[in-house]
């Protein structure tokens, strides 16, 4: 079954593939604004966002959000995540489904995302 994502898939995440396992899509909507798409499995790296907040909006599909400390979250479409500043943690899809979220990043001046180790196949699966 082909995936369709309410925004789109959007094009090959190439800028940030090293920081992904797996294959992403990005779609961008406006400034500091990007629907992400994940592939089965795919998942992004443990990161920080520096001097922003994010907020992710789950419209498509099944993923995972975790913080680093606590215990890994189950996200579907209609849920909402929001990333404190300074938050280390990490988001992608469960490995059955394909998962899209748009991203909603709220910058202060000298934001940046500081990424950091992969996620392990032990948080992954945990």
């Amino acid at each position: 079954m082909e995936f369709k994502p309410l925004f789109g898939k959007g094009v090959d995440n190439v800028n940030y593939a090293q920081y992904f396992v797996g294959n992403s899509y990005v779609n961008g909507m406006a400034q500091d604004i990007v629907n992400v798409t994940f592939e089965p499995g795919c998942r992004n790296n443990w990161h920080i966002h520096n001097h922003s907040v994010q907020v992710l909006l789950v419209t498509d599909g099944e993923g995972f959000y975790q913080e680093w400390g606590q215990e890994k979250r189950l996200l579907k479409a209609g849920d909402v995540v929001v990333i404190p500043e300074g938050a280390k943690h990490w988001h992608g899809a469960s490995s059955s489904s394909w998962f899209s979220h748009v991203s909603v990043s709220m910058n202060q001046e000298g934001a940046m995302t500081e990424w950091l180790e992969k996620v392990n196949d032990e948080d992954y699966k945990g």
